[in-house]
């Protein structure tokens, strides 16, 4: 079966679950219309399921081949790019100086869902594009942006990100690559990038890269780390492309998944030293990549949305047509579809659910991010940017989670035909795999939540949310609707859970900090569960005060994810609280 983009769920969930709609109507998105959301999102439906989900499969199946430095895509790959470019689609939230549209990343957030729903290897190009139109729009010189953000906004160009090298993966403060500056303000840069999707391909004429690299003087670690752009050629004067820059594709994985995203290995210095230019501040580069990835983070959620949506739909489709058994009590010949079955409803009601949580996570962060920058009272602006970066890593890691565990519920659906490849079931569960490690893994998250996150502003940001989710519990209680059952009862005992764990943590932080980091996974478990529990429900809530025809079935949604995933926060804060001992003894069973 195809795609189709669910427009009216994801409409509730951006406007009501996400706040978008609240936040339009206290004036902190300007005149923006929130009507042009629904126009748009219906457009980027369209080009999805015409253009990018027949390609999905075939890029899955012929992949990319690289011959003499040079990467080809997939079949139909650069012709999409470029209807997908020709579409504006690229620069949907780019600044307009620069030939964006200037729409609320909220809006681009949605769209970035339907592309990885469609094709995420696909998807995955322009999102890191996002991410370095941000970099540098925010960091980069008025010469830079004249130069190249015109062209990255329009999508002409496709950026890329280079952190990582053989000895320095998550631990970025480990790189070796260096640089020198020369005597006319550029520099020269030297060294090897591993796993750099879309480091080289096919489908523009130039690719700019944002690099990491040490300068010969610079302080150890990552306090010694600056960023350049190291264009893929050299610019002329008259904007014309120039010579080949130093920097090449030597290599190319062969992965699990994602096989149609080409991921390289990239080699500066082989003739004389790449030609970079410095972005920010000698020694600053950290500050300026975190733009970058914290973009991209909220983008790899997403990812985790797109591809949990498409393995929820196949599944349901497959489920309908395919016949085994009998329903229970049902007397006669033949077999029924397995839909009928319990488990099976189970199983796509699991899945549904915690697409539709992890969707309203990543909108609602989305949403934070555009206040942040949008809304004219400084104090409102630092409380968003401080609720978009609480809420980043549970985008991040608790989406991609979802995304994963979803993907593998697919498979189990389409019991012995998920296994094989036919039915396209794997790809998604293959694809799935890479979005909780890339961008900074889930277990590095759910350190950032615990230590940086909790922490800051001695945990008011979370204290804040917490109230806020609350409310909406009160909400739920006073509806006295029985259709939610015990929805408002287990999202109360889970907001008491998690406000338990959160005081708990809060004081180990700094005084038993292993104990603290041994309990952040399950903490990033029990904080998005609850959390999406909460956002399920507000959104029910919101389609039975609008009187949405499908009100019912979002009741029946937020009362399910309550009564079967909320309800695990009480067991995650026995984790969290009672399991650092078992982990430190670890050594003993792992070594001994």
């Amino acid at each position: 079966m195809t795609y189709r983009a669910p427009i009216s769920d994801m409409l509730l969930s951006l406007n009501h679950g996400a706040g978008l709609k609240a936040a339009v109507e206290a004036g902190h998105y300007g005149d923006f219309d929130a009507d042009i959301a629904a126009a748009v999102l219906e457009e980027a439906g369209k080009f999805a399921t015409d253009v990018l989900a027949p390609l999905n499969k075939v890029g899955d199946e012929h992949g990319i081949k690289l011959e003499g430095g040079k990467v080809t895509t997939a079949p139909g790959w650069p012709d999409a790019y470029k209807r997908w470019t020709e579409g504006g689609w690229n620069a949907v939230s780019g600044p307009e100086d620069f030939g964006g549209q200037g729409l609320p990343i909220a809006i681009n957030a949605a769209c970035t869902e339907i592309w990885s729903a469609a094709n995420v290897a696909f998807g995955l190009c322009p999102l890191l594009t996002a991410s370095a139109i941000e970099a540098l729009d925010a960091h980069g010189s008025d010469e830079l942006k004249k130069i190249y953000l015109e062209k990255l906004v329009s999508g002409e160009w496709t950026g890329t990100m280079q952190l990582t090298e053989p000895q320095a993966g998550s631990d970025v403060g480990a790189l070796r690559t260096r640089a020198e500056k020369q005597a006319d303000g550029t520099y020269r840069i030297k060294g090897t990038k591993i796993f750099i999707t879309y480091g080289e391909h096919d489908m523009t004429d130039n690719i700019v890269h944002f690099v990491l690299a040490r300068l010969p003087d610079a302080p150890a670690g990552t306090k010694g780390i600056s960023l350049f752009l190291v264009p893929k050629f050299m610019i002329n004067a008259d904007g014309s492309l120039g010579q080949r820059n130093d920097i090449f594709a030597s290599g190319v994985e062969h992965k699990l998944g994602m096989h149609a995203s080409p991921t390289c290995t990239m080699t500066m210095g082989d003739h004389g030293g790449a030609i970079g230019f410095l972005i920010g501040e000698e020694n600053q580069g950290m500050r300026c990549m975190f733009t970058m990835m914290n973009q991209a983070r909220l983008g790899v959620g997403l990812e985790g949305v797109g591809v949990a949506d498409r393995a929820f739909q196949q599944a349901l489709s497959f489920a309908q047509e395919r016949k085994q058994g009998r329903a229970v009590g049902k007397k006669g010949d033949g077999s029924d579809a397995i839909f009928v079955h319990p488990d099976v409803k189970r199983m796509l009601m699991r899945m549904r659910a915690q697409t539709a949580a992890a969707r309203t996570i990543c909108y609602a962060t989305a949403v934070a991010l555009d206040v942040s920058t949008r809304a004219r009272d400084p104090k409102v602006r630092a409380d968003a940017a401080a609720r978009a970066a609480l809420l980043t890593p549970m985008a991040k890691g608790y989406s991609t989670d979802i995304g994963n565990e979803v993907a593998y519920l697919g498979v189990q659906v389409h019991g012995g035909m998920g296994f094989i490849e036919e039915t396209g079931a794997a790809q998604h569960y293959r694809d799935a795999r890479i979005t909780a490690i890339y961008e900074g893994t889930n277990g590095i998250q759910a350190i950032d939540l615990v230590t940086r996150k909790l922490a800051a502003n001695g945990g008011a940001s979370v204290w804040a949310l917490l109230d806020e989710l609350a409310a909406t519990v009160k909400n739920v209680e006073a509806s006295n609707d029985p259709a939610f059952g015990t929805t408002g009862v287990k999202l109360r005992e889970a907001l008491e859970a998690l406000t338990r764990t959160s005081k708990w943590l809060l004081e180990r932080v700094t005084s038993a900090p292993n104990e603290a980091l041994a309990g952040a996974t399950p903490y990033l478990q029990q904080f998005g569960s609850t959390l999406g529990g909460c956002l399920l429900a507000s959104e029910a809530l919101a389609a039975k005060a609008d009187g949405n025809t499908d009100a019912a079935r979002y009741v029946s949604l937020a009362r399910f994810f309550a009564e079967n995933i909320s309800v695990q926060a009480g067991a995650l804060e026995r984790t969290v609280t009672e399991s650092a001992e078992s982990v430190a003894t670890a050594d003993a069973v792992l070594l001994g």
